[in-house]
């Protein structure tokens, strides 16, 4: 999942970030409202948490740039305002989802875990093949029942490739989902990652190479 993290508190705004990615989650950070339309303007992205009151274009104005578009990112507001109007004013706007600060951060990591599913086609909350299963939301991974310790990228690169059905999915693809906007498309990374995850789920391997494409679960050699 793809996340873009706006907020003008940059203290918090890189502390959800963090949180965020230590549950697999490849996270972009912006301070103000134009930075935000500017990397949507570039970037696709499962789901935008949005402070409402940002320099520049407000989290309002972004957040009805986004629901006026066919970009199918869903919106969490976060924000200081509390009352039922802010709330349904919000949500009026186009959001998806509404929270005060203060929050639970465990609570936010649900509610952007529930709206990037509802950004995607629907997938079942726990996938399973070739004796491979990962739970996304107790961010699990077990292979013919033993548990597998999978770092927060291996985890991301492991669950594209799951939701993907057996469909090749190209090293740009991995780098786009899993990755963040720093992430150098010349990189070796993907290429590491894959290697020290085959490695971790044992054999027989099942993360197939198929050359000049990328890799896939399942299918002919």
């Amino acid at each position: 999942m793809r996340v873009l993290v706006a907020d003008d508190e940059r203290l918090l705004a890189d502390m959800i970030a963090e949180g965020l990615r230590r549950v697999s989650m490849a996270v972009d950070v912006c301070y103000d409202g134009d930075a935000a339309l500017e990397r949507i303007a570039v970037n696709r992205y499962d789901v935008a948490v949005l402070d409402r009151d940002m320099p520049g274009q407000t989290g309002d104005e972004v957040c009805r740039n986004l629901a006026g578009s066919d970009a199918g990112t869903r919106v969490l507001m976060l924000t200081a305002a509390a009352g039922i109007r802010d709330r349904v004013e919000g949500l009026g706007l186009g959001a998806d989802d509404y929270l005060t600060k203060p929050f639970a951060f465990a609570e936010l990591v649900a509610r952007v875990q529930a709206l990037g599913r509802r950004s995607a086609p629907a997938v079942p909350p726990v996938l399973e093949q070739q004796g491979v299963a990962l739970d996304v939301a107790r961010h699990t991974v077990s292979r013919d029942g033993r548990a597998v310790n999978l770092s927060p990228k291996e985890f991301a690169v492991l669950h594209v490739l799951m939701r993907a059905d057996g469909r090749v999915v190209s090293a740009e693809d991995l780098l786009e989902q899993a990755w963040d906007e720093f992430a150098d498309p010349f990189t070796n990374a993907v290429r590491v990652t894959v290697m020290t995850l085959r490695k971790k789920l044992g054999q027989p391997a099942i993360i197939q190479t198929v050359p000049r494409a990328g890799y896939r679960i399942g299918g002919p050699e």
